[in-house]
């Protein structure tokens, strides 16, 4: 059985990739590409998908350095300034240095109201669906009332939501608006976070039947785990992220599905050269 990481983070403290003037404090430990590697060959990790960290904002350059460096292991996906009006021209200049993916962040709340404005996000939307790369969308729950318009317009894009939208265990009317997107056939959940909605300590039972909900709506070929590492170090071990899903959610997801779950379904959406 492959297990591939569909997301994680590296960054590194060189001058050849500085970070933007805006950001006051950037990291100041590295979580470099090869750390990520000892960690990925000590759990049996083969590939992950390299997701653009925030600190670096707009600047792709030290994901596609690592692609570049590790095209066997990694792959990347980039991030855009989604009020850039050239934001979808950004999205193909990335891909063609080996960017395969962007992802936008909306905020709940005003400071996110840009995800509603049509003659933003209408053309990077068009653009990820006509390059055939996979938009991820890291929000909440209540913004997906506003992405479902999206997705009836753009019907044939690959829509991943990171980490079930964050969705707390007990709101009840998030889980439905998660689940509901079950009706998009080419909508993707990352099933992770677990560790960061939970209330208890490892292994978060009190998140397992928001997993089980969200794994009978979309079935195992559209949902995949994560570790998104080195974010989740505060709160749970590389290793833990990936147990969680091997020892505990295996009493619910079939042992066929388990193979989409851990691999196959990141496969289906970033190919690693094959």
């Amino acid at each position: 059985m492959q297990i591939i990481d569909p997301h994680t983070h590296v960054w590194k403290n060189d001058p050849r990739f500085p970070w933007p003037v805006e950001n006051k404090n950037p990291p100041e430990e590295d979580r470099s590409a090869e750390m990520l590697l000892e960690l990925m060959a000590a759990h049996g990790v083969e590939k992950t998908v390299l997701v653009q960290v925030i600190a670096y904002r707009w600047d792709n350059s030290y994901v596609v350095d690592s692609i570049q460096r590790y095209p066997d292991k990694f792959m990347g996906v980039g991030r855009v300034n989604p009020q850039d009006p050239a934001a979808a021209d950004h999205v193909s200049e990335w891909a063609e240095k080996g960017i395969h993916g962007v992802r936008l962040s909306p905020a709940v709340g005003e400071a996110g109201d840009w995800f509603t404005d049509a003659s933003m996000m209408d053309p990077i939307f068009a653009r990820a669906e006509s390059l055939g790369v996979p938009l991820l969308l890291l929000t909440r729950p209540p913004r997906l009332r506003d992405l479902m318009p999206l997705l009836d317009r753009h019907p044939e894009l690959n829509l991943v939501v990171d980490h079930m939208a964050d969705c707390s265990p007990d709101d009840t009317e998030g889980r439905r608006l998660l689940t509901d997107l079950a009706r998009y056939p080419h909508v993707t959940i990352k099933i992770s976070h677990t560790w960061s909605i939970s209330a208890q300590g490892y292994p978060w039972t009190d998140t397992h039947g928001l997993v089980q909900d969200v794994y009978q709506a979309f079935g195992g070929r559209r949902i995949m785990w994560g570790t998104d590492w080195p974010v989740s170090q505060d709160k749970a071990e590389y290793g833990q992220t990936l147990s969680v899903v091997q020892d505990e959610f295996s009493r619910f997801i079939a042992a066929e599905d388990m193979e989409w779950v851990l691999g196959k379904t990141a496969l289906s959406l970033w190919s690693f050269g094959q």
